[in-house]
């Protein structure tokens, strides 16, 4: 069975960076279009940031951009969301999720992706 866990969660001041991990296994990471989620409290699910399954596209959310990245290391079965410059309102769980498709897209509805993990909490202090 195909599972995900997520790491590099934790507290970190306003204009610090984290590294959040997130290792797939049971099945190559190559195969998988993949994305970051957050869901802060008492607020919906928002995607964060997609990589495609062959990385020709991404996306991220306006409020990250130029703050975040994705990526991806097939080789580790692993991906990554890189994330500079946090502020406070960057504080949510967050979590990864990674789905089939067959073209070269990011996917951006929650129902699309087939596999999440466990959620990893972020909290960024004044």
């Amino acid at each position: 069975q195909v599972q995900l866990v997520e790491s590099g969660g934790g507290l970190v001041q306003a204009g610090g960076s984290l590294r959040l991990s997130c290792t797939v296994s049971g099945r190559t990471l190559s195969m998988y279009a993949v994305g970051w989620f957050r869901q802060a409290p008492g607020k919906d699910r928002e995607l964060v940031a997609a990589l495609s399954w062959r990385g020709a596209d991404t996306t991220y959310t306006d409020s990250v951009k130029g703050r975040f990245t994705i990526s991806r290391d097939n080789a580790k079965n692993t991906f990554y969301l890189q994330m500079n410059t946090l502020k406070p309102e960057d504080t949510a769980v967050y979590s990864c999720a990674a789905g089939v498709d067959v073209s070269d897209r990011v996917m951006i509805r929650q129902e699309e992706y087939r596999y999440w993990g466990q959620g990893t909490q972020v909290t960024v202090s004044s």
